[in-house]
């Protein structure tokens, strides 16, 4: 797996990403006793199941069964080879692979895709360049600076300028060796009545639109002059999809881990603006709706975002409709209030940074308080008709609420302000409660130990011969001695067929000279539903001083389940002589043997 990279080089890399640190920057995790918590990447869920556990540096699912370590958790989550990952990896902690490796060793490399990343890295520096140091991009530097930008922002953002001329662009990156028809394909350039393959941002400042992982894989351009639209995006593509790309992103991720929210906007010059009044955790959307990916995104790093999006009707529109999306995938939403229909960029030229932090971001309404003041524009409150069917439609919302004093506030405020009986509406949102299906009100939330302690009480559904597999295979992950133990009383005749491949592999991993280390083993195995089985044993509570009747025992399991299925298997052959010598008498003793057999089979198993 790990073609010509050495070993010790691998190990290396490995010991120096902590896995903590490695799914860290991809899921909020909680510690919980020994082990940290956090929402799945792989599958949708609102109650954290996925599991990391440090002293063994894997992680594992409780809710889908995925399972692994730091390099298989990169390679799952990013779609990279082996290779790739440990380049990422050797990235983060600073090493350097050898300079005989490349990565179209790795069959699955895409080089076509590595071409167009090359060429937007390419871009995003000439853009800069032309930008800040160059005559032909002085309109576009002269732009941002008259909107408050300065050089350590525009650095940060790596902001630029492309030139207004048909040709430039093209002509560059195919000096650099980049095929015209190649970054027609990508978006890089694009085709005019001409059929000439330029740059589709000419004239324009440009903000580039990286991913995750820091990566240009697009631009932004905001015309300076009379140029429809006024934004312009890529084009989607195989990397550039708008629906799950958050712009800022990489840059805001340490910041919105550290804060523990995210402030959404809904374009470049808010999140750029908002960074130049102190605020490091913004992010924003690339002039559509949030998708329900990008809020799921958002989902498993922060518990908190508020919407701080537009004061105008189309604003107060979309942050509702943002609101419910991450309201429903289990965000906790704040949205911020602004006068006067302006935008956060307008707000902060116009009232100055400490405002903006203090009177819109720390003072943002609840979800419920947003929802509440944004059903309010749709009614006439002097008119009794509209005062009835305002607080019919906020009951319908507050009959949502799980936390029975939040929805008790609310209703409380919405008696006082209609003069209604507050014994009334209570009664209003029990029945509306009962139709919807909330019996009764939650009295606490699933915790991870009750997650943890129901899949091994699953576990224990199977057969006795079963468990005491899975349970050997534990400690001879644990401990070398046991497998050695293992290996000479019973080999690889184990009766599942996956613990059979389990143990060949293990023998081998041990008999190479290598220490227990469940981490390192996995990247042995030869695909990832045997290293999701191996992770999954490897959570498996095991004792310290386990003592050698009790690995005896679960030896005596083992055995006892393949000698049971040979003397059945040799009864029935008898059976079946029986019958052709037509003995009914013996066929039907040998049959009653059989099922006295397989009685105490299940008997043991229960």
């Amino acid at each position: 797996m790990s073609n010509q990279i050495p070993e010790e080089t691998i190990e290396e890399i490995r010991n120096s990403n902590d896995i903590v640190d490695v799914i860290g920057e991809y899921v909020q995790l909680k510690k919980q006793g020994r082990n940290f918590f956090g929402l799945c990447p792989f599958h949708g869920e609102k109650t954290p199941s996925f599991s990391v556990t440090q002293e063994k540096q894997i992680f594992h699912c409780f809710g889908c069964g995925k399972g692994g370590n730091a390099v298989t958790f990169i390679m799952e989550i990013e779609g990279f080879t082996f290779y790739q990952a440990i380049q990422h990896l050797a990235a983060k902690s600073g090493h350097t692979l050898p300079d005989n490796l490349h990565p179209n060793q790795e069959g699955h490399h895409n080089k076509e895709q590595e071409n167009v990343l090359k060429a937007f890295e390419w871009l995003t520096k000439l853009y800069h360049h032309l930008l800040r140091h160059t005559k032909e991009g002085k309109e576009g530097y002269n732009y941002l600076i008259s909107r408050g930008f300065n050089d350590e922002v525009i650095d940060r953002f790596q902001l630029g300028f492309s030139p207004n001329s048909k040709e430039f662009i093209a002509e560059f990156l195919e000096k650099k060796g980049f095929h015209r028809q190649l970054m027609v394909k990508a978006g890089v350039l694009t085709v005019n009545d001409q059929n000439q393959a330029t740059d589709r941002f000419r004239g324009r400042v440009i903000f580039p639109i990286r991913n995750h992982l820091g990566k240009s894989i697009g631009f932004g351009g905001r015309t300076i002059s009379d140029q429809e639209p006024k934004y312009l995006n890529s084009p989607e593509s195989d990397l550039f999809r708008k629906g799950s790309l958050l712009y800022n992103f990489d840059l805001a991720r340490a910041s919105i881990r550290k804060e523990q929210e995210a402030v959404l906007f809904e374009g470049y010059m808010d999140v750029i603006s908002a960074y130049k009044a102190g605020i490091q955790n913004g992010i924003a959307t690339l002039g559509t709706s949030i998708t329900e990916s990008q809020a799921k995104l958002l989902r498993r790093y922060v518990d908190t975002v508020i919407i701080c999006y537009d004061a105008d009707r189309a604003g107060l529109q979309a942050s509702f409709k943002a609101a419910k999306l991450l309201k429903n995938v289990g965000c906790h939403v704040k949205v911020a209030s602004m006068p006067d229909n302006l935008d956060p960029d307008e707000y902060i030229q116009l009232y100055g940074a400490e405002r903006f932090k203090n009177d819109v971001i720390t003072s943002s309404d609840t979800y419920m308080a947003f929802i509440i003041r944004y059903f309010r524009k749709d009614y006439n409150l002097k008119l009794e008709g509209d005062r009835i069917q305002y607080v019919e439609r906020v009951l319908d919302e507050l009959a949502l609420i799980e936390r029975p004093i939040e929805r008790e506030h609310f209703l409380k405020e919405l008696a006082n302000e209609f003069e209604l009986s507050s014994k009334v509406l209570d009664e209003e949102i029990r029945s509306r409660r009962q139709k919807i299906g909330f019996k009764q009100d939650k009295q606490q939330q699933v915790s991870h130990t009750k997650v943890t302690k129901d899949t091994f009480q699953t576990k224990k559904m199977l057969p006795a011969f079963h468990n005491a597999e899975r349970q050997l295979l534990a400690y001879m992950l644990h401990d070398f001695s046991i497998a050695e133990k293992v290996k000479e009383e019973l080999g690889a005749s184990f009766n599942v067929d996956e613990h059979k491949v389990i143990v060949t592999y293990l023998y081998a991993y041990y008999e190479a000279g290598h220490e227990p280390n469940v981490s390192h083993f996995i990247e042995n195995l030869p695909d990832s539903s045997l290293q999701h089985l191996v992770v999954q044993i490897a959570m498996v509570p095991i004792h310290s001083n386990i003592s050698d009747k009790e690995i005896n025992d679960y030896i005596w399991t083992i055995l006892s389940e393949q000698s049971h299925h040979a003397k059945i298997k040799s009864l029935k052959a008898e059976q079946k002589e029986a019958e052709k010598q037509n003995d009914s008498v013996k066929a039907a003793q040998i049959g009653m043997e059989i099922v006295e057999i397989q009685r105490q089979i299940k008997k043991s198993n229960l």
